[in-house]
């Protein structure tokens, strides 16, 4: 007799099924990228991180010359309980202002994402409103908003489950990908960021808590007091990150953690924007240790946290313009530097066949 799963172990098996097809980026290309890197006509390391982005992209993507045109932004929105405990200067309706501004494409993100080429997909997993339907967005709402996580858990671990399975399977259903990042739009939603980052990074809620929107001060130490205390009335259990996401986590943030997890999948390098963005990078490096090999730091936010989150996932941003808005655009700006990245190793001449003289030794391989 076939043992019956639960709906909430069908949902595991679903996500474990998934994480079994993540195989470590192919460090033989990385070793061959390596050699090509050093037979090209320029001086060696003259390029920088260009010359290690070519090297890592080769290894993710599996292939002797890496890829960039195929650039997908999923932005995923969600509205989050804790607001009510005055943790944003912006009123929690913003988020849907905002999702109707970015499906006119009148948002940074898709304003930048066409300069970069890059295909933007919105995801409502959890927007407190009822949407018109919309070519430019897909529904997957799960719920209409976390519940505050200052009093309670934010959400229950089936829908924590479903919110990474929205993120992680979108990408799966897309056309071949190469570079893949994830935006979000949710009004509070870097306090549960904020929660997450204290709880795996090592930091105090104070340490880990910034101005998010534009907070002053006093507001800060308002909302590093809430961090606190939802982490000490749920005590999420680090050792499992669905715990953590369902406890003080957000369904725009579980959805972003499948997002990266489905890049890999993919074999898609997935570029990490800000603060946000990060949180979830470290939900889903729990999820599947060794997937942040397949990160790229897209830059550094001005988010108090976010250079201390980055340098645990042992990330290094490309780009550094002071930028805090979120929504995936420091992820799309970084992406024009990928390219180049690319167009260097796969279009410039090696020293044998421009003839040119190469007075550096070859290092042994």
């Amino acid at each position: 007799m076939t043992d019956v799963l639960s709906p909430e172990a069908e949902l595991e098996e679903r996500l474990r099924e998934h994480l079994r097809q993540i195989v470590p980026p192919n460090q033989a290309l990385a070793a061959a990228a390596a050699r090509r890197e050093n037979d090209l006509a320029k001086p060696r390391g003259s390029l920088g991180r260009l010359e290690s982005l070519a090297i890592q992209l080769c290894a993710v993507q599996n292939t002797s010359r890496p890829r960039h045109e195929s650039r997908l932004v999923v932005v995923c929105a969600a509205d989050h309980g804790v607001v009510e405990e005055g943790v944003s200067p912006y009123p929690a309706d913003v988020t849907r202002q905002q999702i109707e501004n970015f499906q006119a494409g009148g948002g940074a993100i898709t304003t930048l994402s066409r300069t970069a080429g890059a295909k933007v997909l919105l995801l409502d997993v959890g927007v407190n409103y009822d949407f018109a339907p919309h070519p430019n967005r897909l529904d997957a709402k799960i719920a209409k908003g976390t519940k505050n996580m200052a009093k309670g858990p934010a959400m229950t671990r089936a829908e924590a489950l479903r919110s990474v399975l929205a993120g992680l399977e979108l990408v799966l259903a897309q056309p071949p990908l190469d570079l893949v990042a994830a935006g979000e739009m949710g009004i509070g939603n870097t306090t549960p960021s904020s929660a997450i980052a204290s709880l795996y990074v090592g930091l105090t809620p104070q340490q880990a808590t910034g101005v998010g929107s534009g907070l002053d001060p006093s507001q800060v130490a308002r909302k590093a007091a809430v961090v606190a205390k939802a982490l000490e009335v749920n005590r999420p259990d680090p050792q499992d990150p669905i715990d953590v996401l369902a406890k003080v986590g957000g369904l725009e943030i579980g959805a972003m953690t499948g997002v990266y997890l489905g890049a890999a999948v993919r074999r898609a390098a997935a570029v990490i924007d800000g603060f946000i963005g990060s949180a979830a990078a470290l939900l889903a490096e729990k999820l599947s240790p060794g997937v942040k090999s397949y990160f790229v730091a897209g830059h550094r936010s001005k988010e108090k946290a976010h250079a201390a989150v980055l340098e645990s996932l042992g990330l290094k941003p490309l780009l550094d313009l002071d930028m805090w808005l979120g929504e995936g655009s420091g992820a799309v700006a970084a992406m024009l530097i990928i390219q180049c990245a690319v167009v260097h190793f796969n279009e410039m001449r090696t020293l044998a066949e421009a003839g040119v003289h190469d007075t550096v030794e070859a290092q042994p391989d």
